[in-house]
């Protein structure tokens, strides 16, 4: 039987008095009496753990639910909140089209009969609908409807706006009458598009997207689960940790929405992690004491070393993911504080767990969590062996580091070197797939009647807002933007909110998201409403719009990223000079951490903005990558990545305070490591592959960038990157470290 890893550990580690000393016992760690108090009151442990989260559950089913509103950042967001403060909304109602094209040949509007009758079908059945106001309903037929009849004359639109308040309700009757309709005319092409049925139908297709991940996810990990342990009860273990923080995060973000907006997607965000950390955690506890009851070492003292050992790895993996996450707070997104809270609250309550239900669970199973064997996989799993795989590959690193190495570090150079061409925009048809009916209609339309984006809108509040002096900014802001050749004509302004808010609106230049709208947008805010409208003492006049909305979200991107870059990098390199107590190895984790992220940027670069893979994945590029992604895979890459880092290092450090000499401490720390880190990483990149096989191209790069990065960490990184800088360090890695700190 091999000697037990706890056995080389000083004795004044394990929390006894050394001989001859006369000082009193070491205090043991937090971890090892967190863990001790709950293997002793385990029943008191593992049911308060449960009654907390019921409690936490009902508190957020009943109190829960709120509705803060999410602003853009900027102007954009300014303009939202005068909006949303004066009562007036985001603007008007959701406006709906109904294209209808001819099929025969040479067909067209003016010499058709049966098309210009269609047209008034469907104008009466429009009528009909209890969401559809009259007035709403414009037609070729109606007085100066030319501008609905494409330039060929095979298609003409019917527009109308919802009106009912409950868009994804209101617009059914809609859709079913054009639907029907169609089903009488297959000679002709009659379809609906707008507003309200493209929110209807990509919010069902991501509701269902989420839906997909989640029920895939589960029986995903746990079939990765059983293969690990070979055993369903152990098996089962880590996905009741993780269900149970994942269910108390989510109720917890539920009751703070009352005050903080807290976005659809958070809980989405919450169980993908959740389920991640929360089964990383268990593994690393679970396999340590499997590995110390190998050993020969009883239950009690195989959670005590595990606690000691791998409940201190993960508190530091955990508290290097917390740092991590904080920094969406400074990226001036609201909707990502919600996803900050969750994510920082998921990952709290399984560091928590990790450290008390889960030895007081394993205490009150004792060998019963190896029941429930699966044939040909529980004898082989019972035992945790180093890896001999990884203990050749590393050795033959450690012969010559510096090619290694060098090797290893020029490969993740050039697979991060096309993010230098890295693009941000906003995807088409808000990311959606092109094989949507509604989005091949709105594409339809767009075709046949071209048309200039969205205009910008100046939200103008302030007093007397119908006098003199603001009349006369409008008409010199009118007569200033015809002359700039960046704005369209005409700009019109309009009273709302009883006279409470001037609304002006500036069609500009471009298609909406390219350079020459951006430009017209610029002009507008920076010269031409400071010199007209800026002129009158106590007016504001922030501009919205979806032109301004993309250019801030970007402009804010671009402005915060290097400061939340920078915020995370130090605070993740401070915790850790504090854990390892090393200033080398501190350097190097941020270093190889951030390789590993840029490696990541390059990969997304290549195949969703150059293109490549789209037909084995399923996307169509457009050039560019969603502007939110990067700077969210930084935050989450950064804190995840450590998780097999810190582990790693921690079981390194662990073999040296043993007396292990360098070279052996490395060889032994990464393979006897192997088998926890390969299950945790495949597990994980399980998960993030499941994200990629969704329909939003957000989720697919989301997806595809921490699948990716994973899977270098847990071979690159761990395999040649991280023996090769420790073997070319030396001792100087931990020329400050002389002992495991205790507490």
């Amino acid at each position: 039987m091999r000697q037990s890893q706890s056995s080389v550990l000083p004795k004044t580690a394990q929390g006894q008095q050394e001989p001859g000393s006369g000082s009193p016992p070491a205090r043991r760690p937090v971890t090892e009496r967190l863990a001790g108090w709950s293997a002793r009151h385990r029943k008191t442990a593992v049911l308060g753990w449960l009654l907390v989260v019921t409690a936490v559950f009902f508190i957020g089913q009943h109190h829960g639910h709120g509705d803060v509103q999410s602003y853009d950042p900027g102007q954009a967001g300014q303009a939202e909140r005068a909006l949303n403060r004066l009562d007036i909304g985001g603007g008007p109602p959701p406006a709906e089209s109904v294209l209808i094209s001819a099929t025969r040949p040479g067909a067209t509007f003016a010499n058709d009969q049966a098309m210009r009758r269609l047209v008034g079908q469907v104008v009466i059945s429009l009528h009909k609908l209890p969401a559809t106001t009259a007035a709403s309903i414009k037609s070729p037929l109606s007085a100066g409807g030319s501008s609905l009849i494409s330039a060929s004359g095979r298609s003409v639109l019917v527009t109308f706006d919802v009106t009912g308040g409950n868009e994804d309700q209101d617009v059914l009757p809609a859709l079913r009458a054009v639907a029907a309709i169609q089903a009488a005319h297959p000679g002709f092409l009659v379809r609906e598009a707008g507003d309200a049925s493209a929110d209807r139908v990509m919010n069902s297709q991501l509701s269902g997207d989420f839906h997909r991940a989640e029920s895939t996810s589960l029986p995903v990990t746990l079939i990765l689960l059983v293969l690990v342990f070979g055993a369903l009860i152990a098996a089962g273990i880590p996905l009741l940790l993780a269900g149970t923080a994942v269910i108390t995060a989510i109720s917890l973000t539920s009751v703070i929405g009352q005050w903080l907006p807290v976005g659809e997607s958070t809980s989405e965000v919450i169980l993908i992690f959740g389920m991640a950390v929360g089964v990383d955690y268990s593994l690393f506890y679970l396999r340590r004491v499997r590995e110390e009851r190998s050993a020969g070492q009883g239950l009690p003292e195989a959670l005590r070393i595990a606690s000691a050992t791998s409940g201190r790895a993960i508190v530091v993996s955990g508290l290097t993911v917390m740092v991590a996450v904080a920094g969406l707070f400074l990226t001036g997104y609201a909707v990502f504080t919600g996803i900050a809270l969750g994510t920082i609250a998921v990952v709290g309550i399984s560091v928590l767990g990790s450290l008390t239900v889960l030895p007081a669970l394993l205490s009150w199973l004792g060998r019963w969590a190896d029941r429930g064997r699966v044939p040909f996989l529980g004898r082989r799993r019972t035992e945790s062996r180093p890896s001999v795989l990884w203990a050749a590959v590393v050795r033959q690193v450690l012969k010559r580091p510096l090619v290694w190495g060098g090797l290893a570090a020029a490969a993740m150079i050039a697979l991060a070197l096309p993010a230098t061409g890295l693009r941000l925009d906003n995807p088409p048809n808000g990311g959606f797939s092109a094989s949507l009916p509604v989005v091949r209609t709105l594409d339809a339309i767009q075709k046949a009647f071209p048309q200039a984006p969205s205009p910008a809108q100046v939200v103008v509040t302030g007093a007397n807002l119908t006098g003199p002096a603001v009349r006369a900014a409008v008409a010199e802001l009118r007569r200033d933007a015809s002359a700039t050749g960046l704005i369209r004509p005409p700009v019109t302004a309009s009273l709302a909110a009883g006279g409470r808010a001037l609304l002006i609106s500036v069609p500009l230049a471009g298609n909406g998201t390219n350079a020459a709208s951006d430009r017209g947008l610029l002009e507008l805010r920076d010269r031409l409403l400071p010199s007209t409208l800026g002129k009158v003492p106590g007016l504001s006049y922030p501009v919205g719009g979806l032109t301004a909305s993309n250019y801030d979200d970007v402009a804010t991107l671009d402005a915060r990223t290097p400061i939340v870059l920078a915020m995370v990098a130090v605070l993740a390199f401070l915790l850790l000079l504090v854990a390892f107590g090393s200033l080398p190895v501190a350097l190097l984790s941020v270093g190889l951490n951030l390789l590993s992220v840029t490696a990541a940027y390059g990969l997304i670069t290549l195949i969703f903005q150059d293109g490549r893979l789209q037909g084995l994945i399923g996307f169509t590029s457009y050039g560019a990558i969603v502007p939110w992604i990067p700077l969210f895979l930084f935050v989450f890459l950064f804190g995840l990545s450590m998780d097999y880092h810190v582990f790693i290092l921690s079981r390194i450090k662990e073999l040296r305070d043993g007396g292990r000499r360098s070279r052996q401490a490395i060889i032994e720390g990464i393979s006897t490591s192997a088998g926890v880190v390969t299950s945790a990483a495949v597990i994980m990149v399980a998960v993030f592959t499941i994200l990629a096989s969704l329909s939003l191209i957000d989720l697919q790069i989301l997806g595809v960038g921490l699948a990716a990065a994973v899977l270098i960490d847990a071979t690159v990184v761990r395999g040649v990157l991280l023996p090769a800088a420790l073997a070319l360090l030396g001792d100087r890695a931990w020329s400050r470290h002389r002992s495991q700190v205790t507490d």
